[in-house]
């Protein structure tokens, strides 16, 4: 994980989706995960299953403070949310997805979503204020936002940011191999070689199809008559 990026997320939650699920889903809290090692990474990982039933899990306002708390990012007390920025957010998250998707692919970045994610720089943190003390002398502080929630979502393009802009972090996103699955990760391997989000669900079931396929008796040949 990113230095200092702990999310508090408690042991034993659920990876796959169940294919009973009932879409859309009322509120995605129970199917987050927390495999991208990055926390811009596991927002845009929010966006469950793109490769098939396409599963949002930012289905309300109330899941995306809940998200941003989990990951460290927000204090849940007396933030608030409502559609807007629910739409800005997502907005956000498939930005920084179409980036990395396009740094994966060894593409160019789309314009927009660059863009996008450049807009949200100025929010990252506190920035350098100059004030007059009470002495008349100029004082170096910080100014900090009024919007928490705006300040996270800024924190998220400056995490994306700094994957995208640096090449040898660029070179370390990556897509994961499973057949059912489409997380984003960073590969923190020292030869930079994984291709699994998760070595004991992704990884396993691909050990366990290859398996499967070199034991398979094949089937007895017709018999031929003359």
């Amino acid at each position: 994980m990113q230095a200092g990026y702990a999310p508090a997320v408690a042991a034993g939650r659920p990876i796959d989706l169940p294919e009973s699920l009932q879409l859309p889903l009322a509120s995605g809290a129970p199917w987050w995960y927390w495999l991208g090692g990055r926390p811009s990474l596991d927002f845009v990982n929010t966006r469950r299953e793109r490769w098939r039933r396409d599963v949002e899990t930012l289905v309300t306002p109330a899941d995306l403070v809940a998200w941003l708390s989990v990951a460290g990012l927000l204090a849940r007390d007396g933030a608030r949310a409502d559609r807007r920025r629910l739409r800005e957010a997502i907005a956000l998250r498939e930005a920084i997805d179409a980036a990395v998707a396009a740094a994966v692919a060894g593409a160019p970045t789309p314009a927009a979503a660059l863009a996008t994610i450049d807009g949200w720089l100025w929010v990252a943190g506190p920035r350098p204020h100059l004030t007059l003390g009470r002495d008349g002398a100029p004082r170096l502080g910080e100014h900090v936002g009024a919007d928490p929630l705006r300040a996270a979502l800024g924190a998220l393009a400056l995490d994306a940011a700094r994957l995208l802009g640096d090449p040898a972090e660029r070179e370390r996103l990556r897509i994961c191999a499973g057949e059912r699955c489409s997380a984003r990760f960073y590969d923190r391997s020292r030869p930079a070689s994984r291709r699994w989000c998760s070595m004991r669900a992704c990884g396993n079931a691909a050990k366990a199809r290859r398996h499967r396929t070199r034991t398979t008796v094949p089937s007895q040949l017709p018999e031929v008559r003359a």
